[in-house]
This record gives structure tokens, C-alpha cells and sequence, in this order.
């Protein structure tokens, strides 16, 4: 078994989560919300206006009816794993212009090759675990001068929830989430171009780790890795893990920190320099802190 083996996700579990959360998804996803108007505010990389949008794990498609009052005369599809989200995207649905809806899995995209111009993706990378496989497609279905721009969380989300599980009983609790400098090489093996990254570190507060962890199983966030626990946690272990966490409380509460990474990419080949070499801004990356 690899050493990355515990850590992959099985996408019917992912798909499963997913789906028993999309009802109520959009009241409890304040932060997916968050970093997603931050990522739209990027869309001024792309120099022309493109025909055709894909966003990527569009969820409800609170966004994708965001892209589409963006680009009004673009074909804009909203594509997600699981179809309870893609249900619920009809509530953000125009009347007089509707966007197109595809269940589908980010690894095995249902697109022509090269047939999209800007591929948008907020916080859903962190789902494909390796992202190889996911990034390879989207370089696939992205036009030579293709726009992919994107959000994932980082390794350092979630750190205090997944110190206090390790001083519990050492298993795979918490959701193993890339380091930017692995995702930065992912993206140059999977052939996009010009990759540039930058990170936002957020730092939020909870009253407790039930609260914590009763808001990640609402968005569907919970762990599904292959290395999870299979058995009932025991109110020892729980407890274990409580008291580990309440270590770590201030006078606003217990801390929960989530690193966010933004990211874009081209689907051309480099114009210049040694073949298959390509620019990454990662030696150089600066970190926010946001409270």
C-alpha cells in the first residue's frame, strides 16, 4: 500500500456526502461563499470574453448564475458529482436565460476536447484525491488559450481539529488537504501552463469541536478517506479528542484555521523557453492571514 493510500477518496463516498447535504448546503456554506466571491473577482485574468464556461463542482450553482450574469452571451454549465446539488441549482436559475446542468465526475469530464474556454473551480480540488486525474481533464477540454482559475483549501486547514484527533487515537479523522508547492507540481505534470498560486490564511473561531463538526457534516465536508475509521468512535476517544482541542481555546473561542489556495492556469503550450518547462510562482508565494 503507498503512503498516500489512506488518504484517497472513494467518489461514491464523496458523491454520498454530498448528497445529504445539498438541501440545506447553501445556509451553512458561509465560508465556501466567501472565498468563492473572491475567486470571481480574479476573472479579470482572462483577457477576452469566452463562449464557453464550465464551472467545475458548481454545487447548487450559486455561482454558476453569478459567472452567467458575468458573461451573458456564454454558454455557462454547471457540472457537480452528485445530483441532489444539481437539483437544488434550479432555484438559481434565471427564467429568461438558464445555464446548462451535467452530473458528472471532475476526473471523467463528458466534454470535447478543447471545447471550453475559461474552467472555474471553486473549493472543490481538494475532492480529488491524487488531482492529477481531475487536472488532467481539465486540460483536456480547455481551448489552447484557456483560462483555469481556481480555489482548494491547503494542507494547514483544519490543523487544530486534526492535532487534537491525533492526540486522540492517531487515526485518519480529518481530510487530507494538498500543499501548494505538490499542487503547483501536479499542475505542470497534468500539462497547464503558466501556473501561478498565491494563499489566503483565514483563521475562524467555534465554541466547541461538536459545533466544528457538525457544521463540516452540513456542507458534506466530512472525512470520507479510505485510511477513516470504520467503527463507531467511543465516547473515550471523543472525549480524548475534546479535551485535546480545548487546549488550544482563546477568550473568542476554539481557533479553526483554513489555508486557502487561489490558483490560475493557460491550457497553451509555452511559447518560449525548453520544452514541457513552464512558469510556477511558488518559491514566492505570500500568505495572508485573515481574521
Amino acid at each position: 500500500m503507498s503512503e498516500d493510500a489512506p488518504f484517497r477518496l472513494e467518489r461514491r463516498w464523496v458523491c454520498a456526502a454530498f448528497e445529504r447535504a445539498s438541501a440545506g448546503y447553501d445556509g451553512a456554506a458561509g465560508l465556501q461563499a466567501e472565498v468563492g466571491a473572491q475567486l470571481l473577482a480574479r476573472l479579470t485574468e482572462l483577457p477576452r470574453r469566452p463562449r464557453v464556461v464550465l464551472d467545475l463542482g458548481a454545487g447548487t450553482g450559486r455561482l454558476t448564475r453569478e459567472l452567467q450574469r458575468h458573461y451573458p452571451g456564454a454558454l455557462v454549465v454547471a457540472l457537480d458529482l452528485a445530483l441532489g446539488m444539481l437539483r437544488c441549482a434550479q432555484h438559481h436559475q434565471r427564467r429568461w436565460r438558464r445555464f446548462a446542468r451535467v452530473c458528472a465526475d471532475a476526473q471523467r469530464l463528458p466534454l470535447a476536447g478543447g471545447s471550453v474556454d475559461l474552467v472555474f473551480s471553486n473549493l472543490m480540488l481538494q475532492w480529488c484525491v491524487p488531482p492529477e486525474a481531475a487536472l488532467a481533464e481539465v486540460r483536456r477540454v480547455l481551448r489552447p488559450d484557456g483560462l483555469f482559475l481556481f480555489s482548494t483549501f491547503g494542507a494547514q486547514t483544519l490543523q487544530e481539529l486534526r492535532a487534537a484527533w491525533a492526540a486522540a487515537d492517531g487515526l485518519s479523522h480529518v481530510h487530507h488537504f494538498p500543499d501548494v508547492h505538490d499542487l503547483g507540481a501536479a499542475l505542470l505534470r497534468s500539462g497547464l501552463t503558466e501556473p501561478v498560486l498565491d494563499v489566503d490564511r483565514l483563521l475562524r473561531r467555534t465554541p466547541d469541536a461538536r459545533t466544528l463538526m457538525r457544521g463540516l457534516k452540513a456542507i458534506g465536508a466530512h472525512n470520507v478517506s479510505a485510511g477513516r475509521p470504520r467503527t463507531l468512535l467511543g465516547r473515550g476517544r471523543l472525549e480524548r479528542m475534546q479535551r485535546a482541542y480545548e487546549s488550544t481555546r482563546g477568550a473568542a473561542g476554539l481557533p479553526v484555521t483554513y489555508e486557502v489556495i487561489y490558483g490560475v492556469s493557460w491550457g497553451r503550450e509555452p511559447s518560449a523557453g525548453v520544452a514541457g518547462e513552464a512558469r510556477v510562482a511558488v518559491a514566492s508565494i505570500g500568505r495572508a492571514d485573515r481574521r
